[in-house]
């Protein structure tokens, strides 16, 4: 054997041995290197190819060569898709398994036409021993399906290398060492390819086998050195795409430029007409109206409401101003933030800190707070002030003859029946247990003496419907006025309706009593 071929079958070797170690390094870090499954898959194939293509190389007959192609093509026609993949993965577009299947549809039909040729002679027409030469190279006429296959693994390079081109400026420096070992991988081979291809290899060799063995070294020396495969860059417009808040982006004048996917989520009426277009422009095309925040230039943060069929969700807003890296703005950026179950949960917190859970109005303790404000605006005004106090008589018994259940509906019935009275303005609420109270501002005592006649009348005309029959229900009220604002405090005053209760349940129950602080007062 010339000693010329002799030192290519050991490179093509070398290549060979190059990809098992790459295969074997990418099993051990299988769970660090994102796609490690379809790089073991394409340093496989890669060497399969090699070893094939040497021992065809070593061959004495032509059988022998039909043998040693057939291996051969076990790697080499996945190789180009495999490569594809990687690069598809690189750049951050998952490639999913219907795709990746369709991919290898072509390389699969082509080991078949190579393995069966001999029947079909579509990929080779015929395969003859050239004479006079060192070693039983073969003259080959291609047939239909090498055609086919020539075409698909060259576009695969070419798209690979593309890719790898476009995506050259999107990268930062920290990167583009490994991005040149990825287009070097891919380059060099489709150049080789594209040589072979045209039948002016020298000598009729295939190069490929051949610059395999310096792009091999590359990639070892990439991974050794910059962590290839394991540290691999993110784009930026996969984050763009993929962040959970959506982005609106503006140029200095306001026009919008761009918008992610999650912001077209929460708004769908943005859609790409609208692209140029001032964000004024854009939001009266959408609602009728322009945007509802106010812009500032950094930090801003506001909540819009946008409507949509499934009810109305809130966005917080919040302005980032984008600047070149000369410092010179270079437009903003609208985060979109979803706070509509924040909001509802605050909305909810609120209630409970303000409304009693079974009557759904005003607690004790929120009660006291706006009555004081409603003393404090009588006082002011030189206005009266009355607060009415109420039981339910005889809830115990009820509680002990119907059942807790049936207490709880005699509650909320009893506040049905006064709100239908008192009106939505008045300031109402649960004060404890069975009891309850109102605030009356600028209301006399006379005034207020009447009204809680007009509840007491209307609950002991209701009584409550349940299955077990009706249920009576009555109440006993107390009504106290401060005759001199100025002087009475909100506590003296829920004191002296107290005692005026207490005097209704004295007298029978079922009735109103009234206490005058004036005259307490006076007769102390």
């Amino acid at each position: 054997m010339d000693s010329l071929l002799t030192m290519y079958i050991t490179l093509v070797c070398v290549s060979g041995v190059f990809n098992v170690f790459l295969s074997i390094y990418a099993f051990s870090k299988r769970r660090e290197i994102p796609g490690a499954g379809t790089f073991m898959a394409y340093t496989s194939a890669l060497a399969i190819y090699c070893y094939g293509y040497a021992f065809c190389l070593a061959s004495d007959t032509i059988r022998e060569v039909k043998l040693w192609t057939t291996v051969e093509y076990v790697g080499m026609p996945f190789s180009a898709a495999l490569g594809l993949m990687i690069v598809l993965n690189y750049l951050g577009r998952k490639v999913s398994g219907r795709t990746a299947a369709v991919m290898l549809v072509i390389p699969a039909i082509t080991l078949l036409m190579v393995a069966t040729n001999d029947y079909h002679h579509l990929f080779y027409k015929s395969m003859v021993l050239r004479e006079g030469l060192p070693a039983p190279l073969v003259k080959i006429e291609i047939g239909e399906w090498y055609i086919v296959h020539g075409i698909y693994t060259f576009s695969c390079l070419l798209a690979a290398v593309v890719l790898l081109i476009g995506r050259w400026r999107q990268t930062s420096r920290t990167y583009r060492l490994q991005l040149t070992v990825m287009l070097c991988g891919q380059f060099i081979p489709m150049v080789a390819a594209f040589l072979y291809l045209l039948g002016i290899a020298p000598g009729g060799l295939d190069p490929v086998p051949i610059v395999m063995c310096v792009t091999s070294s590359l990639f070892i020396w990439a991974i050794v050195s910059t962590k290839m495969l394991t540290v691999v860059p993110i784009a930026k417009e996969t984050i763009f795409e993929s962040m959970g808040e959506g982005v609106i982006v503006l140029d200095p004048a306001e026009r919008l430029i761009d918008f992610n996917r999650a912001a077209a989520a929460m708004i769908p009426s943005l859609h790409l007409s609208l692209i140029g277009k001032t964000l004024d422009e854009v939001w009266t095309l959408m609602t009728g109206s322009p945007f509802p925040a106010a812009r500032q230039p950094q930090g801003m943060k506001e909540e819009i409401v946008w409507t949509t069929d499934n009810g109305c969700r809130c966005y917080q807003v919040r302005s980032s101003v984008v600047r070149h890296r000369s410092g010179e703005q270079a437009g903003s950026l609208l985060m979109l933030i979803d706070v509509t179950e924040l909001k509802r949960l605050q909305r909810d917190l609120e209630h409970m800190a303000y409304y009693d859970g079974l009557t759904q109005i005003y607690n004790r303790t929120h009660f006291i707070h706006q009555a004081r404000e409603l003393l404090k605006e009588s006082r002011t005004g030189g206005h009266s002030f009355s607060v009415v106090l109420f039981d339910i008589d005889h809830f115990k018994q009820i509680n002990d003859s119907f059942g807790h259940e049936t207490g709880d509906r005699v509650i909320v019935h009893v506040v049905s029946v006064c709100k239908r009275i008192l009106g939505e303005n008045t300031l109402f609420g649960r004060y404890g247990g069975e009891e309850f109270v109102i605030a009356l501002p600028s209301a006399s005592l006379e005034e207020t003496a009447v009204l809680a006649e007009r509840l007491r009348a209307a609950l002991e005309a209701e009584p409550l419907t349940t299955a077990d029959g009706e249920v009576a229900v009555t109440s006993s009220f107390g009504a106290a006025q401060a005759a001199e604002p100025g002087r009475d405090t909100l506590e003296s005053l829920l004191h002296a309706a107290d005692e005026a209760l207490y005097v209704s349940k004295r007298g029978g129950r079922n009735r109103v009593s009234v206490c005058n602080q004036a005259i307490r007062r006076e007769n102390r």
